[in-house]
């Protein structure tokens, strides 16, 4: 391969399958300025596409995003062919048929024949190993991945994945490709999930998780993970949206691929909804009922009247959290200010990556007065946590005290962690192992998880805002307590934490 030439141009850029991401890309490319021949092996379904492509090229143009003479000029570049071998003067072929290996490796084969020898092949695969596919070609040197997110012409973000053989000249053209069509390109190795489906794992699981072990229900923890934690959706549902027929399996696939990695271990609840039928919004019923297209919502439980009970808040806790001891203050909350809470007090416990049974028993407090507030996660909605005995009085002062000021709040039973705190350390630790692995640069991780998932921070962004220690904390605390794997800390976290540096920061 003549690495000269790959690494200086891309087009014309020829496009095999033309269905929702075949023509999503073919828009995008034609939009930046490159010739595009697209082809389909249905009879009429490549013309089908170009026809939709410039339905939303005239959308475009009617909304003055871009003018009429571009939008023209743009369909003039998308050519449509009805045989493979049309695309032999292509200098980059992307894939973007179905999801199958043998489908993939059968038409790479087939193109290797019909195309120049440095003629670049990528594919759009969101699962496969690029690696696999590119060990039929005969210059497995020229093929990479190029995964674009759906709808394509909305997600900017291209993981452009190279595999042990594949030429760098050739990830740097594919790069330089994203660009020109107005995308975000990270970089990533070729790795179950690459960085995007890899690093999402955290958020899924652990909610499920969270539910296996009836902790709240459903839509209790999507309010607080929506609200408190600033998640765009809350992961019931996201799973609804997506649908679980599509996400179960990615789930199983990467949990597999990775050998039974614990960290990426499904739920079973997942599984027995998906062949229960209950897929989500396309068939109306998931976590969720859905009407005419709308999501029915559940109320959430009632706020009792208020009746103050003296709070007692440990002089340490009071020290390391001085925002909750303010709030308290702001709230009008009657002080027990003694070195130990007074009889009849409602006794408030801080915990990081503890359960409120833990951290009054370590305490020596009375298990029933005492209830948990998250103070890592105090804004836009609060989460209390009780013992399995905790006074129903206590609770219900608690409850009320706590968003008197119009913030809402979720009681939910005992857990380490609380939920906010074991979902983010869990999608923390998983993005720190991404970078252990050199799948992808840290800032490469960030960027993708936000373009691709729409977290509102990137995972080790996340894990700067509430500091390294902190989540090393919870993560040895969930350790602790379940015997699990799946919360062992990456060597990533680990050493950062102990030096108190930014988890952004690369190894020398």
């Amino acid at each position: 391969m003549n690495s000269t030439t790959v690494s200086q141009t891309f087009s014309p850029l020829g496009i095999v399958g033309a269905g929702l991401m075949g023509r999503g890309i073919a828009q995008i490319a034609v939009q930046g300025g490159i010739p595009v021949m697209l082809y389909d092996n249905r009879p009429g379904g490549a013309e089908q596409a170009r026809e939709t492509v410039a339905a939303m090229l005239r959308k475009l143009a009617d909304k003055g995003k871009i003018s009429a003479a571009d939008a023209d000029a743009a369909l003039a570049r998308l050519q449509v062919v009805d045989l493979l071998d049309a695309l032999a003067p292509c200098k980059t072929v992307i894939e973007a048929i179905v999801e199958n290996l043998d489908a993939k490796r059968s038409l790479f084969t087939q193109l290797e024949n019909i195309v120049s020898p440095d003629c670049i092949l990528a594919t759009n695969t969101s699962s496969l190993s690029v690696t696999a596919i590119a060990a039929v070609c005969q210059h497995p040197e020229r093929v990479a991945g190029a995964h674009f997110f759906s709808p394509v012409p909305l997600m900017k973000i291209v993981e452009i994945i190279s595999g042990p053989l594949t030429a760098s000249p050739v990830a740097d053209t594919l790069t330089a490709m994203a660009r020109q069509m107005g995308h975000t390109p990270v970089s990533a190795s070729d790795t179950p999930g690459f960085i995007v489906n890899h690093a999402g794992r955290g958020y899924l699981t652990e909610s499920l998780r969270i539910l296996g072990e009836t902790i709240a229900p459903h839509p209790e923890v999507d309010r607080i993970l929506r609200q408190a934690a600033k998640f765009r959706m809350g992961p019931c549902e996201l799973l609804d949206l997506t649908g679980l027929d599509v996400s179960q399996p990615v789930m199983e696939s990467i949990y597999n691929q990775y050998y039974q990695e614990p960290r990426f271990r499904p739920s079973p609840i997942a599984r027995q909804r998906m062949e229960a039928g209950l897929l989500g919004q396309k068939t109306k019923r998931g976590f969720y009922r859905y009407e005419n297209g709308q999501r029915q919502e559940i109320d959430p439980p009632p706020v009792p009247a208020r009746q103050d009970l003296p709070v007692w808040l440990s002089p340490q806790d009071a020290k390391t959290f001085p925002a909750v001891d303010a709030l308290l203050d702001t709230l009008g909350a009657p002080r027990d200010r003694g070195e130990r809470p007074a009889e009849g007090s409602l006794c408030l416990i801080l915990p990081v990556g503890q359960d409120v049974t833990t951290a009054a028993t370590l305490a020596k407090l009375d298990p029933k007065r005492a209830i948990g507030l998250d103070p890592l996660f105090l804004d836009g909605r609060r989460t209390l946590m009780t013992t399995p005995v905790t006074d129903t009085a206590v609770r219900n002062a608690a409850h009320a005290l706590f968003c008197a000021d119009g913030v809402p709040v979720s009681v939910i039973q005992d857990s380490p962690g609380f939920i906010c705190q074991r979902v983010v350390a869990t999608i923390v630790n998983i993005g720190c192992d991404i970078a252990q692995q050199g799948v992808a640069s840290p800032q490469d991780i960030d960027r993708a998880v936000t373009l691709g998932l729409g977290y509102p921070k990137g995972p080790l962004a996340m894990g700067d805002s509430l500091g390294a220690a902190t989540v090393l904390e919870i993560l040895d605390k969930l350790f602790d307590f379940y015997r699990d794997p799946r919360y062992r800390p990456s060597p990533w976290l680990k050493r950062r934490a102990l030096l108190g540096i930014s988890l952004l920061t690369p190894s020398n």
